[in-house]
């Protein structure tokens, strides 16, 4: 029989009449350490680093090798005791120090920078929201009109360009 663990984050769980709980314990205890609140060195390496501090944790790449074979996307953790790895599931977010970004874990891949929301609230005021309808270019008009309308042009270009308008 399979030694029991957590339905999310497989944390391993004390069994009744077990011996030595405490290392099961500790072991859980590891990996909560790992997952809660994770700040990575980096995201996207395929080997293990050469030289870990306790506490340093990586996102294991797509093509792991030496102790990460096999641990792909994984948050791969280094312990005292050695590697630990918790396999993330949709939604597990993680903070990149070498980026100084956000990775979130959707649909199998890590994305990292990317931010999914329906608006952009900054001081209560939302700033961005869904993309609004494309706006017709200016036509008519002569003489100042001509300068009026290359302005409006370029503001419409930039509002293209940044995705707050469609094309």
């Amino acid at each position: 029989m399979a030694d029991p663990v957590t339905a999310r984050l497989a944390l391993p769980l004390l069994a009744t009449g077990q011996a030595g709980k405490e290392w099961t314990h500790n072991e859980a205890l590891a990996l909560v350490d790992l997952a809660l609140q994770p700040a990575v060195q980096a995201i996207g390496l395929n080997a293990p680093p050469a030289a870990p501090a306790p506490g340093q944790s990586w996102i294991v790449g797509p093509a792991p090798s030496g102790d990460w074979q096999g641990r792909a996307a994984a948050l791969a953790g280094w312990t005292a005791s050695g590697w630990r790895f918790v396999t993330p599931g949709d939604g597990f977010a993680v903070w990149c120090l070498s980026s100084k970004r956000t990775a979130v874990y959707r649909e199998g891949l890590w994305l990292e920078g990317d931010v999914a929301a329906s608006r952009l609230v900054v001081d209560g005021l939302p700033v961005v929201q869904a993309r609004g309808a494309a706006i017709a270019e200016p036509a008519g008009g002569t003489g100042v009109d001509a300068e009026a309308r290359r302005a409006i042009g370029d503001i419409l270009a930039a509002l293209r360009r940044h995705g707050l308008i469609a094309g």
